[in-house]
């Protein structure tokens, strides 16, 4: 029996929605397979698991039927190999760590790799395939290197490009690929999902459930990273009683550090919902301009590099002044 290896590439159950299962085995079955697929929807519905369940089936793992309709034996060699990542006929590109620190994009180095890696002739399977994981995480130098794969189709290759953004990538990129959507599931299904794995009582996984859009995994990361409180935090700044000075000081010591940007991302994306909410109900012109600044800013911090406490006082400030 193989050790777990978390992530997807460790991941052999099956998914809930088959439908795109069923489009990629009707597409290779018929011999019409598309050499580059783009996984779209939200991020924690399974689409880097599928990626790397098509990835066994290509490269000749053993079929599993008890494990959906491309599953496969995880005590098989092959699967084996792609846990190690040692599979001499899988290429995947996601962002590395270096130093500790996880890296802010693929590089276009990296990127550079996949047409050396496709111009070879597959060495233990009948194709050669590579995973992007997400192509969200390339910047515009990595992006056109892959471009240059998409515009020269590999013979026997097959790339799979993870996106939770599609309407980020390069148009170019978009048109050269075939899509499958996964489905977001119900707020019941999810809410259901975090419950059992958290036990956590049905009102906070409930609430967990509706931050995360339809996504079980998203639903999962945002209770780690402390989204309830988060919320809560953010509803008492625009619908309540604001916190103290005291305490909005102490909730800036946490923004430091490699989560520190999540959560003040998390933050600001709470703070949107809820002066929304309250723009509904009044003064809609300063709660609406409140909100426009809220979706600017985390893209505005990352390019700034601008310091996270400074960040939030100056939407506390705001928050005062839309409240006055």
């Amino acid at each position: 029996m193989s050790e777990a290896v978390e992530g997807p590439r460790g991941q052999y159950h099956p998914l809930k929605d088959e439908r795109p299962e069923h489009a990629f085995l009707d597409a290779l079955e018929r011999g019409r397979l598309h050499h580059a697929w783009m996984l779209t929807g939200p991020e924690g519905l399974g689409k880097a698991t599928f990626a790397y369940r098509a990835a066994r089936r290509l490269l000749g793992a053993q079929p599993d039927a008890g494990r959906g309709l491309l599953g496969s034996d995880p005590d098989d060699r092959v699967s084996r190999l792609i846990e190690q990542d040692a599979h001499p006929d899988l290429l995947v590109l996601e962002r590395r760590v270096e130093a500790g620190k996880t890296r802010k994009n693929i590089s276009v180095e990296e990127a550079r790799a996949l047409p050396e890696f496709f111009s070879k002739s597959p060495s233990m399977a009948a194709w050669r395939v590579a995973i992007v994981d997400t192509a969200d995480d390339l910047n515009i130098n990595s992006a056109n290197a892959l471009l240059k794969t998409l515009e020269e189709p590999p013979e026997r290759g097959v790339l799979f490009l993870v996106t939770h953004s599609p309407a980020r990538l390069l148009v170019t990129i978009r048109s050269r690929c075939r899509r499958l959507a996964f489905r977001p599931w119900s707020m019941d299904e999810v809410a259901d999902v975090v419950e059992r794995r958290l036990t956590l009582p049905p009102g906070d996984a409930r609430a967990l459930a509706l931050m995360s859009g339809g996504s079980p995994g998203r639903a999962l990361k945002l209770a780690d990273q402390g989204a309830l409180e988060i919320d809560a935090t953010a509803r008492a700044l625009v619908l309540g009683d604001a916190p103290d000075e005291a305490e909005m000081l102490r909730f800036a010591d946490t923004l430091r550090g490699g989560e520190g940007q999540a959560r003040l991302n998390l933050l600001l994306e709470r703070l949107a919902q809820a002066v929304s909410e309250r723009a509904e109900v009044e003064r809609p012109e300063a709660w609406g301009e409140l909100w426009d600044r809220l979706m600017r800013i985390p893209g505005e911090a990352a390019n700034l590099n601008l310091d996270r406490a400074d960040v939030l006082f100056s939407i506390l400030a705001d928050i005062r002044k839309a409240r006055a």
